[in-house]
């Protein structure tokens, strides 16, 4: 299958099964930017339960900014933040050991684009999951794709839906019960070795 999708910052099990089932992928960039996406969010499994880690952007006084052209703002050392709550997340899993120097390096290189950073962190899991996604990116913008599968309402948060992905063990699964559907990190670092087997049940 052909699908249609928005390169979300680290994105969810669901999300990323859509990727290594299609023949093609065409990520969107293209279009306007709307706040309340996993654009620039995303969601890992800390101690205390979920946890949100937030790319800050830079808006200007633009009524319509493109996907592409979001800048991301360095006036907080965001970059710390998330890697720091990785390592506190993740120390214990498995296979994060495996994976910590993949991600330090990942959060020492500043990208100026948001749709930049997140096309890096989906290439990363790709690279450590050892696939090879067959993509391309936009570079206009058109309402619909008769061709695909439009998947680009997947990015809006408050449009997410309660999905039962197959079960792996978590990390703080007896804590905090499981989540399910949470961000493609999570199962990374969790079940590396089963990752594609438990996706593609």
């Amino acid at each position: 299958m052909n699908i249609l999708i928005h390169p979300n910052y680290f994105p969810n099990i669901n999300q990323f099964t859509q990727l290594i089932k299609a023949n093609n992928i065409l990520f969107e960039v293209s279009d306007n930017y709307q706040k309340q996406t996993f654009r620039n969010r995303t969601y890992i499994y800390g101690a205390n339960g979920k946890l949100g880690l937030f790319i800050p952007v830079l808006h200007t006084h633009k009524n319509r900014e493109l996907f592409k052209d979001i800048k991301i703002s360095y006036e907080t050392d965001w970059m710390g933040l998330h890697l720091k709550s990785l390592q506190s997340a993740y120390r214990s899993s498995p296979y994060f050991e495996y994976f910590e120097d993949d991600f330090i390096n990942l959060y020492s290189k500043k990208e100026k684009f948001l749709a930049d950073f997140n096309m890096k962190c989906i290439d990363l899991i790709s690279k450590l999951m050892d696939l090879n996604l067959d993509y391309t990116i936009s570079n206009f913008y058109k309402d619909e794709h008769k061709e695909m599968i439009d998947l680009r309402d997947l990015s809006i948060a408050r449009k997410e839906k309660a999905i039962d992905t197959p079960k792996y063990i978590q990390v703080f699964e007896s804590k905090h019960g499981y989540i399910p559907n949470l961000r493609i990190l999570d199962l990374l670092f969790s079940d590396r070795n089963n990752s594609l087997s438990v996706m593609t049940k």
